[in-house]
């Protein structure tokens, strides 16, 4: 063998133990655990951003100790895979093998929030907007695109009704319209096959088992009264009387922007399809969004032959059958009562 060939051979092979060598001390400083305890930093990586400007940020942000070990690891081992841009919830300091796992497998961190039951959608978007999603004209351009509710409700002008209330995880800059057609994913969800055949049984549209729903969820925040409430309506739709809800006015002032917090004598006179002191039936569409107990009470009214209640005191309500009896708990309950289902 030429002096050339052995010189050749001889730096192929000291490459190859340089290049093991850096590979072995790249796959334990990766894994080598931090001194001291990690605390968690939300990092915000931009799409378009390099290896290295990640590296630069996350060294800034304490995430990493050594740029140079997390950007060998990379090409190393990781050079294939796309990091992905995104909110990241990271242990500050990591090592470069978990940070790289997290950035190539888009793990995105995930904004709880909680929307509460019986809120209207004009409600419903300032949850979101000081949870930092979006603008409030994104939401109410998103709620008037029923597209996501299909054969759901063919009859909806907008989302009300179908925003479902719950706690939602989601990653900062999801658009306004995904939040709600997530929201009414979980409608449909919760709405089950079993309740549609249940809402046709009582000769219900969906549409109008959440128009009740919403009335009962506004009604009463007592899970154990939603039945009770529920049975009242029922009665009173079959016995061909007036619902006389108040919600149902209140929604109808406030979406004039007419609404001072109280419920006026001259409001029950309001020229509106919601108002039903004037118009028998339910009103023309959901006037919040209710809950799943909500929902569940309007398919399940209980048995009862109560066409009345009114609010005690204490938040609870007392439910009569007749007119009489009704009047005798306005006087105990209510000094002042005022026109409602609860008072006449």
């Amino acid at each position: 063998m030429s002096l050339l060939a052995r010189s050749i051979k001889a730096g192929l092979l000291l490459a190859q133990f340089l290049l093991l060598g850096v590979c072995v001390w790249v796959a334990l400083e990766a894994r080598r655990t931090a001194s001291i305890k990690p605390r968690p930093v939300l990092v915000e990586i931009e799409k378009g951003w390099g290896v290295r400007t990640i590296a630069e940020t996350l060294k800034r942000e304490g995430v990493l100790a050594k740029k140079a070990l997390f950007i060998a690891r990379y090409q190393l081992f990781f050079r294939r895979a796309a990091l992905k841009a995104g909110e990241y919830e990271m242990a500050a300091p990591s090592t470069p093998q978990a940070v790289l796992e997290a950035l190539s497998r888009g793990l995105v961190h995930l904004r709880p929030v909680t929307v509460a039951e019986g809120l209207t959608a004009q409600e419903t978007f300032p949850v979101f907007r000081e949870a930092g999603f979006g603008a409030e004209e994104d939401f109410i351009k998103a709620a008037a695109d029923t597209s996501s509710l299909g054969l759901l409700d063919p009859r909806a002008a907008d989302l009300e009704g179908y925003l479902f209330p719950e706690t939602y995880r989601l990653p900062k800059g999801i658009p306004a319209a995904e939040i709600l057609s997530k929201m009414v994913e979980q409608f449909r969800a919760v709405f089950t096959e079993a309740w549609r055949r249940r809402a046709a049984a009582l000769g219900f549209s969906v549409r109008d088992a959440v128009i009740l729903a919403s009335m009962i969820e506004k009604e009463t925040g007592r899970p154990e009264e939603k039945p009770l409430v529920s049975s009242v309506f029922h009665n009173r739709l079959k016995a061909g009387m007036k619902l006389d809800c108040d919600p149902t006015i209140i929604y109808a002032l406030k979406k004039a922007g007419a609404y001072d917090g109280k419920l006026h004598g001259k409001d029950l006179r309001l020229d509106s399809p919601y108002n039903t002191y004037l118009h028998a039936g339910l009103p023309p569409g959901p006037i919040c969004n209710p809950g799943r107990a909500s929902l569940d009470a309007a398919l399940h009214p209980a048995e009862t032959e109560f066409l009345y209640f009114v609010a005690r005191h204490d938040g609870s309500h007392k439910f009569s059958r007749t007119f009489g009896e009704h009047n005798r708990a306005v006087d105990e309950y209510r000094r002042f009562p005022a026109p409602s289902i609860a008072s006449r």
